[in-house]
């Protein structure tokens, strides 16, 4: 794989070449910046200042050759305009195919100069993130703060191709004119409307959404599921996809993903019951619940690292593995041993094959269908998140079959263990393993020297001091430029090979949205895991009642995520949504205190839906910021981007299941507010993050 100053090169219009951003030529500035430094010939001030004065430099000359491009595309379509209505007032039928393809190849135009903003906008986060890491300045946020909200701001343009959507209009307006009067000429109600179907349209309005972070619905749920890809796939990218899909495959990945959450919830409005029926505290359901998480913290690493070699013996393992956890986890009812039904949800944990299932879509599904694989992904998840406790408040029955009891808590355990057989045998026969030719190797041994990352890069300003050694830094750019060439250095297109070698390359900001991922996580687990015990003591609900309550906040992330997708995403920054999408939560957490007043249902059910929706906009936001500025180095190899959130999400749920056990021992009237405390002082840490990060999320 090619360093990106190469990637960036390969992917230019030739004629236009001279009016790219000049990655080379700055990347090559800031390694002079770095020795001129460690020599003290020149001071902080200086370095900012020169280095804005380049960026403007190159801003500028990249708007204006935007402009004046615009200018000539607005002019081809001022003429086609007239042709257009020329052929209104004397219809001839025989022109509309020639006027059609040429307001094409107008699109096709319009396409190369998005496609060439899109490059430009890469090559400053780039750049940017390369002067950060190297001098341990906050200059990101200084930049874009100082030039994206100024009136006359240049960045803007780059970033959201200002002017360019009057060309796009007018390009869809006119060809879907055409398309609906090719019948008759005569006029628009010859024949009903249809919708727009032109494959440059669609290309134009894909490039937009990339550009501006508009998206839709598909793509907007596609992001839960944090598929790192390349910013500038390889052309031969797309053939690779080809030969290793097969959709029954791909069927099998959600279905796995689909019985794992069913497997997950379905047990959440009984285990307290359960508990109790052996024995112990109500309080247990949360190390009851949370085992399942304890165990696919390991299960996570080591299924992710298996993927690297296989996808069909993983899930082999994993469906006969939670085959094993969940009969244990029906059996410990006749068992009566608490012990065994904590075991048989460890084993349901280390079965646990979530990684794989994202793996398979990032590595084996073409680049055409993956938004839509990812956005299935997701889907299936909040599927299965509402059918679990839907499903457990059906189960209401009791009888023995051969001294085997079948009733309201057993009965989810037999229920999974009868569908992951019936999966098990359906993998076996259907599922087909991809070839693992074509897949990028890595060299099994570490690098000699990692880049050694303090924390002056969070301090801002106020510490101008080089983060490391020259030579670290050369590596950690993975560009070596002595020869004047572009190549990667060898350690550069490794993956990070351990979850500390990830760690290293994470900015304070991708902190920060780990952080956010962690809280969100935490008050959902804590909002869904106790909810049982405290319906149960403070409103007498049964099984049932609890069952339909939090089936109906899972049923609510697919509408949630179709308004946020088409709609708000396209009003507002993510960053926006992000941080007001955190306040939101803070407020339901707020508001489920049980303070003076007697507590009552509707405040729990609204404080609840208030925090569990709000929850899941900001996941949605906040992995989608998360996969633009998370290295490239995490978007392969074992230890990756998606890997590193799921093990955030997972912690975050163990902590939150051993919080409600722990603190069961306070009484279950302290319960409520015992455990939503922690959540509270989490939220306003990741605000107060938020607001120090914001100028970085761009």
């Amino acid at each position: 794989m090619v360093a990106f100053g190469k990637k960036l090169k390969e992917r230019q219009i030739e004629e236009w070449q001279g009016y790219y951003i000049n990655y080379k030529l700055m990347k090559k500035k800031v390694k002079q910046y770095a020795h001129q430094i460690q020599l003290g010939t020149v001071d902080r001030r200086h370095v900012l200042k020169d280095f804005s004065r380049m960026l403007d430099n190159q801003i500028e000359k990249i708007v204006l050759f935007l402009l004046e491009q615009q200018g000539l595309l607005a002019e081809r379509l001022m003429k086609l305009g007239e042709w257009h209505d020329a052929l209104q007032e004397h219809p001839d039928i025989s022109q509309i195919a020639e006027l059609r393809e040429a307001y094409r190849a107008v699109g096709l135009d319009l396409l190369k100069l998005l496609r060439f903003v899109e490059m430009n906008a890469i090559g400053l986060r780039k750049i940017l993130k390369k002067f950060d890491k190297r001098f341990g300045y906050r200059f990101t946020d200084y930049y874009v703060k100082t030039r994206a909200n100024h009136p006359y701001s240049q960045l803007q343009q780059v970033f959201k191709h200002v002017g360019l959507g009057a060309v796009v209009g007018a390009i869809s307006r006119n060809l879907h004119d055409l398309q609906d009067r090719q019948g008759s000429y005569l006029s628009i109600y010859d024949q009903p409307s249809l919708p727009l179907q032109d494959t440059v349209v669609d290309s134009i309005k894909a490039a937009v959404d990339r550009l501006t972070n508009s998206t839709n619905f598909l793509n907007f749920l596609a992001q839960h599921a944090l598929i790192m890809q390349e910013e500038l796939p390889t052309p031969t990218a797309e053939q690779v996809d080809e030969k290793r899909y097969h959709f029954m495959s791909l069927l099998l990945n959600l279905a796995n993903t689909f019985l794992y959450m069913v497997n997950t919830y379905i047990i959440v409005p009984t285990a307290d019951d359960y508990s109790m029926s052996l024995g112990a505290a109500a309080t247990v359901c949360g190390i009851v619940i949370g085992a399942m998480a304890v165990a696919q913290l390991f299960s996570s690493v080591y299924f992710s690292a298996w993927s690297n070699r296989s996808y069909f013996r993983p899930l082999i393992f994993s469906s006969i593995v939670l085959l094993v956890g969940n009969t244990m986890y029906a059996m410990a009812y006749d068992l009566n041993s608490i012990w065994v039904l904590l075991i048989g949800r460890l084993f349901c944990g280390l079965g646990s094959a979530r990684a794989v299932n994202r793996r398979y879509i990032s590595d084996c599904v073409p680049l055409r269908i993956r938004m839509q694989a990812s956005a299935g992904f997701v889907s299936a998840s909040a599927l299965g998140m509402a059918c679990g406790p839907a499903l457990a408040g059906i189960l209401q029955t009791n009888f023995r079959i051969y001294n085997i009891t079948f009733n309201q808590n057993t009965l989810p355990g037999w229920v999974m263990a009868v569908a992951w057989l019936i999966y098990l045998i359906w993998s076996w026969i259907s599922f087909r393993e991809p070839s693992h030719d074509m897949e990028e190797t890595f060299s099994p041994h570490e690098p000699k020297s990692e880049p050694v990352e303090n924390d002056t890069l969070e301090k801002g300003l106020k510490q101008p001091l080089l983060i490391s050694s020259t030579d670290n830094e050369e590596a950690d750019d993975g560009e070596q430029e002595g020869d004047g060439s572009e190549e990667s250095a060898e350690e550069s297109r490794r993956a990070a090979t351990s979850i500390a070698s990830a760690y290293r390359l994470l900015t304070p900001s991708v902190k920060v949205q780990l952080l956010i991922y962690f809280m969100l996580k935490y008050a959902m687990e804590v909002l869904l895991s106790e909810s049982s015990v405290i319906t149960t003591y403070y409103f007498k609900w049964s099984t049932s009642t609890v069952a339909i309550f939090l089936a109906c906040l899972g049923l609510t992330v697919l509408p949630v995520n179709i308004v946020v997708g088409n709609y708000v995403s396209n009003m507002f920054e993510d960053r926006q949504i992000l941080l007001a999408s955190e306040i939101v939560v803070c407020i339901g957490i707020l508001l489920s205190f049980n303070v003076i007043i007697p507590y009552s249902v509707p405040q729990y059910v609204l404080s609840g839906l208030i925090m569990f929706v709000s929850a899941e906009v900001l996941e949605g936001v906040n992995l989608s910021l998360l996969s633009r500025v998370m290295s490239s180095r995490l978007s392969r190899g074992t230890y990756n981007g998606g890997l590193l959130s799921t093990e955030a999400g997972t912690i975050a749920r163990v902590i939150a299941d051993g919080t409600i056990t722990l603190a069961g021992y306070l009484g279950e009237n302290r319960l409520l507010n015992a455990t939503l405390l922690p959540s509270l002082v989490i939220c306003i840490t990741s605000i107060v993050a938020t607001c120090f990060t914001y100028n970085t999320l761009y």
